[in-house]
């Protein structure tokens, strides 16, 4: 059970009450939410997305996928999925593909889907696939440290 030391650096620095969770490897975010024995609409999944301006992190329920169209279109910008090369490169304290929810623990603007707002209890990866961290909405929200845009941003896979 690891977390990466940006992310624990992060969770320290705000404060916040979180419990780690372990659960059997898994990449997808799916899977580790069945492995997990969460529902997926619990479990933030943490996605790179590169555009012109650089690089941010979408937000969504594992349930969900980004909907790029409107993301692009909101946000006024082409947008495309980062490479696992690229992730390494930005996340290099987790392992390679564990994109971190926490965009904000590492300075990267980072845009949350709305659908998270109504969420008691939220998951995300530490920064390993094998744990998962746990918090409770307002402190999810003390965590995006108010400098992210919440919007609906995802469809049901």
């Amino acid at each position: 059970m690891s977390v990466s030391p940006t992310i624990q650096t992060y969770l320290e620095k705000k404060g916040v009450a979180f419990d780690l969770m372990p659960h059997d490897r898994a990449v997808t975010a799916q899977r580790i939410a069945r492995v997990a024995h969460i529902p997926g609409a619990e479990l933030a999944k943490g996605v790179l997305l590169k555009s012109d301006r650089g690089y941010l992190v979408a937000v969504v329920p594992a349930s969900h996928q980004i909907d790029l169209a409107e993301l692009s279109h909101r946000l006024d910008e082409r947008l495309g999925l980062a490479s696992e090369d690229e992730a390494s490169r930005m996340f290099p304290d987790c392992d390679p593909g564990a994109v971190p929810a926490l965009g904000t623990a590492y300075d990267m603007r980072t845009i949350v889907d709305k659908r998270l707002d109504g969420i008691e209890d939220i998951y995300f990866e530490a920064g390993d696939h094998t744990t998962l961290v746990h918090v409770k909405r307002d402190a999810f929200a003390r965590l995006m440290d108010g400098k992210t845009e919440h919007a609906a941003i995802a469809r049901r896979h």
